[in-house]
């Protein structure tokens, strides 16, 4: 076997044999196969793709090059969640204390933010002692006693993944659906859920942009997982507009708590909810409240039971940025139109996000969001508020707003897109 070979099959447009794929994946963990051999076979598989059969071949290779997670010790039955990433998303937070409430154990292996995209992880750092890292056998234990865990994927869960997508973002292939699905479920498998449910974001603010790749990439993923023995479902959420009234780190986690406490805004409750009640449904737990759970507090006692698991201090003030701008309303009407891509590059310029995964973040560094799309807007009134330690990021983060969002004539018609707009089962 050789990488040539491999990847003028896939250059050919040919179907990849299992042995090859078996092969390809372990010598390029292994380095055997170098990166240049591999970047031409990543593209080759975006420009020419691959069916079913070799998806899930690609997949339980890229398991089969680390270890698998086992939570068969617990007393629960365990249900994740992943998203494929958006602007203001700070779902996990609320959801996974919220499912843990109702009976559910969630191991929620989380990353961190690049470019526009926010990163959970990212997020929760900006409490005060809050660790990210955690031994496997910290996770089960906080996962025991808490009923959930947020945390980094540990180095032995699908190395072959972690080596790719590295390479993948440097070389062009990140938007490779069958590298996307495979890379997704990999990890997911491997960490050895019994039942997950997929948030596939459309729109401006996701890196699908249209429903017909997301209904691509969700139905790949739905397959992958279902195949190997893991209940899964996918709903196609809406990331034309941000989610919430925040983009950045301590922002995003100040309404989540607002979300726990049984407030917050009406997207992010309803995205929440509709979620959990997913993820509960596929553990068996059919007769779970959700909507009970964040009202009546006992979602917050497992948030701050979680958070004071590792390491954070639930009653810590959160970082607030030094400096403050504020974009005000040039016109009265109604705003028709709130770009998350806009938005989220902003907040990234802003200190919010990196460019490079070394990159540090600014916790206090983000953007508010003073109306959302139907809202009626008075000249003058406050949009947005730019946060920031670095008041020389300003004028950089404003030129990716100028057409972030549009005021129309009061009167004008507004139709707003539903948070879900498809399940995919």
């Amino acid at each position: 076997m050789d990488a040539i070979s491999v990847i003028r099959t896939k250059r050919d447009r040919g179907e990849l044999t299992p042995e090859q794929i078996d092969w390809v994946i372990d010598a390029y963990t292994r380095g055997e196969v170098a990166d240049e051999q591999m970047s031409a076979l990543a593209m080759a598989i975006l420009l020419n793709g691959m069916n079913r059969t070799e998806i899930a071949r690609w997949t339980a290779a890229m398991i089969a090059s680390g270890e698998r997670m086992n939570f068969d010790s617990l007393s629960r039955p365990t249900t994740d969640k992943h998203s494929t990433g958006g602007v203001g998303d700070k779902i996990t937070l609320p959801l996974a204390p919220l499912v843990a409430a109702c009976g559910a154990a969630v191991p929620q292996l989380s990353g961190r933010g690049l470019g526009h995209t926010g990163g959970t992880l990212d997020k929760l750092e900006s409490i005060p002692g809050w660790r990210a890292h955690l031994t496997g056998a910290e996770m089960l234990d906080v996962l025991d006693t808490t009923g959930a865990v947020i945390c980094a994927a540990g180095d032995g869960l699908a190395p072959a993944d972690k080596k790719l997508y590295a390479l993948r973002d440097v070389t062009g292939t990140v938007e490779a659906i069958p590298l996307i699905a495979s890379s997704i479920m990999s990890k997911k498998i491997a960490e050895g859920t019994g039942a997950l449910v997929l948030d596939v974001k459309v729109g401006s603010g996701a890196f699908m942009k249209t429903l017909d790749d997301a209904r691509e990439l969700a139905s790949t993923m739905v397959a992958l997982g279902t195949d190997s023995g893991v209940r899964t479902v996918a709903l196609l959420t809406d990331m034309s507009t941000p989610l919430g009234l925040t983009a950045g780190n301590a922002l995003e986690v100040r309404e989540s708590v607002e979300v726990l406490a049984g407030g917050g805004p009406k997207d992010v409750v309803d995205l929440t909810l509709a979620l959990a009640r997913e993820m509960l449904d596929a553990a068996g737990l059919k007769d779970a409240d959700p909507e009970k759970a964040l009202q009546d507090g006992s979602a917050m006692d497992v948030w701050r039971r979680m958070i004071s698991a590792q390491g954070g201090d639930p009653d810590a003030a959160l970082p607030v940025a030094r400096e403050q701008h504020v974009i005000r309303a040039s016109s009265s009407g109604i705003l028709t139109r709130l770009d998350a891509y806009d938005i989220g590059v902003a907040a990234w310029r802003l200190g919010a996000g990196r460019a490079r995964k070394e990159d540090p973040v600014q916790a206090g560094a983000g953007i508010e969001l003073h109306a959302k799309p139907g809202d009626v807007i008075t000249d003058g009134q406050p949009l947005l508020t730019l946060h920031t330690d670095t008041p020389e990021k300003f004028d950089y983060a404003l030129k990716a707003l100028p057409d972030a969002y549009d005021i129309e004539p009061a009167g004008t018609a507004y139709t707003a897109t539903p948070v879900v707009r498809e399940r995919i089962a």
